[in-house]
């Protein structure tokens, strides 16, 4: 009895020290909560755990607060879908310089956001335009985060590649000080295929 009653201290023991190394993962404010509209389609990626995350920036005003940025990816998400007559946002998510994390497409859907990479990638877009200033340190944390969280969780793959949107087609996104950024962050590919 008394050997049955040390394995139920163990295992308990043993289950909250998984729970104490589990991911933490960043929120993640859903489509709902920003006011999305529904996609025309979805398509989920042709390689999933993708290897590949792609950076941006949205060439946009930067927003500091949630109301602000809400609506700046709503404009982004009418621009892609009314003006560029894609299926949706492009991205498949969105970091405000209010630091919070804004579902796009979501995890495990293919995105528009560098054709050569759209199918096995996830597109993250940092919203501001970050070409002579790189974004606010609670924007590139919250990147970090994701980035990080994404691994944790099989949602990109543990080996994965981190390039600009530069390195995928001819584009000054995601800014040059942005990218300066993006080549100091862990597994930056500097020759990507």
């Amino acid at each position: 009895m008394l050997g049955s009653i040390d394995n139920i201290i163990f295992l308990v023991s043993l289950s909250g020290f998984i729970h104490f190394t589990e991911a933490s993962c960043p929120n993640i404010i859903s489509r709902s909560s920003w006011g999305a509209v529904p996609a025309k389609s979805r398509q989920n990626l042709s390689q999933n755990p993708p290897p590949y995350v792609v950076v941006h920036h949205s060439e946009t005003p930067a927003c500091q607060t949630t109301e602000k940025c809400k609506q700046r990816i709503k404009n982004i998400q009418y621009d892609h879908m009314t003006n560029r007559n894609w299926q949706d946002i492009g991205y498949n998510f969105l970091i405000g310089g209010d630091g919070n994390i804004y579902e796009g497409r979501g995890w495990g859907t293919h995105g528009s956001h560098v054709p050569k990479y759209n199918r096995r990638s996830i597109g993250i877009c940092l919203i501001g335009d970050f070409t002579r200033n790189p974004p606010p340190s609670v924007q590139l944390t919250a990147l970090n985060d994701l980035i990080s969280c994404a691994s944790d969780t099989n949602n990109i793959r543990s080996d994965y590649h981190l390039i600009g949107h530069r390195q995928g087609r001819e584009t000054d996104c995601p800014g040059d000080a942005l990218f300066e950024e993006v080549k100091r962050m862990p597994h930056w590919e500097a020759h990507p295929n």
